[in-house]
């Protein structure tokens, strides 16, 4: 059996679980949204230090897990914001997405409540692969039994550079913007592997900020959000409502894979800092299988440095998802 005959083998068995969390790298939930939009890199005014962890498919022991940590703030020397963010991915013990990058926004009033943000990012993406405790079909005798393979698959990682630009737009108590990811469409699996390109995506999200309540001190923020590549696409609506110490929120999302899910969670306000919890759960699916868990979200957030807004910028919310 020759080496890509192998590899191809171990495609297709860990597809049905690795795929959708390859595909979900893209999944970072909207507290990392500046990532997927460096347009919104410091829209929130003050620097923001946010720790996040998924765990994929809880229950089932695939082993996959994520983890990111990023810091975004609004810069005046910079008449903008700027940011960094690092992420891992460790999916099954055998493929390994490390992703790391920079991003700046400039700011621009337009006028006295519309505002314009463009951004540009730049960032790595290393791709490495672990495949010693894989077993390939000429390990298995017809006994069932288990020996050494013939042949040994490369471990070797490959590291490729990305770009993703997009706009913001800030009008009073709405706000919306788009992004094209991946313009480079880097190809970290490699040329042998045509369809492990990264492919160019554009997202498109808005959102309105809405103050409620006697003293107007709930805050309402419904959003939508639509993503689009080759080959895929997914939409999602939600809303997140907010209090000065506790929000809940929930969203609907559906995709090309006729999959509907459900997402929701909560999170606290102590002091500078937000800890934040989300659970999605699978409400049905185009391939015939039982509803099940998709993924856990809890991260926190922590503010590091304040701005004033009335003289420097038109901030945003961003929802507690």
């Amino acid at each position: 059996m020759s080496y890509w005959t192998k590899y191809i083998f171990l495609a297709i068995l860990a597809g049905p679980v690795l795929d959708p969390a390859v595909k979900g790298q893209e999944d970072i939930g909207y507290q990392n949204l500046p990532v997927k939009n460096p347009s919104l890199t410091g829209c929130e005014g003050n620097g923001m230090l946010k720790m996040s962890y998924m765990n994929h498919y809880p229950g089932y022991n695939y082993n996959l897990h994520s983890v990111s940590i990023s810091y975004d703030g609004y810069f005046p020397a910079l008449h903008g914001g700027a940011g960094f963010y690092i992420s891992d991915e460790y999916l099954g013990g055998i493929i390994n997405n490390l992703r790391g990058g920079i991003s700046y926004s400039y700011y621009l009033r337009a006028s006295e409540k519309i505002y314009i943000c463009g951004g540009l990012s730049a960032s790595f993406h290393h791709r490495g692969y672990n495949f010693g405790n894989a077993v390939l079909p000429d390990q298995i005798d017809p006994l069932g039994n288990i020996s050494p393979s013939a042949e040994i698959l490369s471990g070797r990682g490959r590291t490729v550079a990305d770009l993703a630009t997009g706009f913001l737009f800030i009008a009073g108590k709405f706000y919306g913007g788009f992004s094209v990811n991946h313009l480079a469409e880097p190809d970290p699996s490699g040329p042998d592997n045509p369809d492990g390109k990264l492919r160019r995506t554009l997202l498109v999200h808005g959102a309105a900020d809405l103050l409620t309540g006697e003293k107007r001190e709930i805050r309402i923020i419904p959003l939508v959000s639509a993503e689009i590549s080759k080959g895929m696409y997914s939409v999602s609506a939600g809303v997140s409502a907010e209090s000065r110490m506790l929000s809940m929120n929930a969203m609907l999302l559906a995709g090309s894979s006729r999959n509907l899910d459900l997402q929701a969670g909560f999170s606290f306000i102590l002091g500078k800092a937000m800890v934040f919890y989300a659970y999605r759960f699978n409400l049905s699916t185009g391939e015939n299988l039982l509803p099940f868990s998709l993924l856990h979200h809890t991260g926190v957030a922590i503010s590091l440095n304040s701005v004033d807004k009335r003289k420097t910028v038109r901030t945003i919310n961003l929802p507690d998802l």
